[in-house]
């Protein structure tokens, strides 16, 4: 793929450790309507390398929607979350918490750190999918983002 073609499809950053999570979600990426590219990183240390282009992500697209695990190794996602919206430059970045908890304390704080969504991963790997599809659908095709 070309440099030209893969700066015109939209930027999606999954912050996930679980590599059967990103297979999961690389495959339901793969089915979207939207022409995506989905970027991974495993932890937070290297999510706000990404989103603040440093290091080996100098140059990096920022990208439209972020996609954040809350359980991360190092800086967690509850940490990645209130860096982010308390940056001025990644504060209108969309993050959709796609987490394994149902702790109401987890929903409460994810929100009071203003995600702009929670939602829990299906205990069936399956379904992963159909949420990543609803998510695309959702974020990338009926809601504006801004450039």
């Amino acid at each position: 793929m070309s440099i030209a073609a893969k700066d015109a499809l939209t930027q999606v950053l999954l912050v996930e450790d679980n590599p059967g999570d990103t297979r999961l979600t690389r495959e339901a990426i793969r089915d979207c309507d939207v022409p995506l590219n989905l970027n991974v990183v495993r932890d937070g240390f290297e999510a706000m390398a990404f989103l603040r282009r440093q290091g080996r992500y100098a140059g990096v697209a920022r990208p439209a929607l972020i996609l954040l695990d809350l359980n991360l190794p190092g800086k967690d996602g509850r940490e990645v979350l209130a860096e982010i919206k308390h940056d001025p430059e990644l504060r209108r970045i969309p993050v959709v918490v796609l987490t394994t908890s149902q702790s109401e304390d987890d929903i409460a704080a994810a929100y009071r750190l203003h995600a702009n969504c929670y939602i829990r991963k299906p205990p069936e790997a399956n379904q992963l999918s159909r949420i990543v599809k609803g998510i695309e659908d959702f974020w990338l095709t009926k809601v504006r983002l801004p450039c």
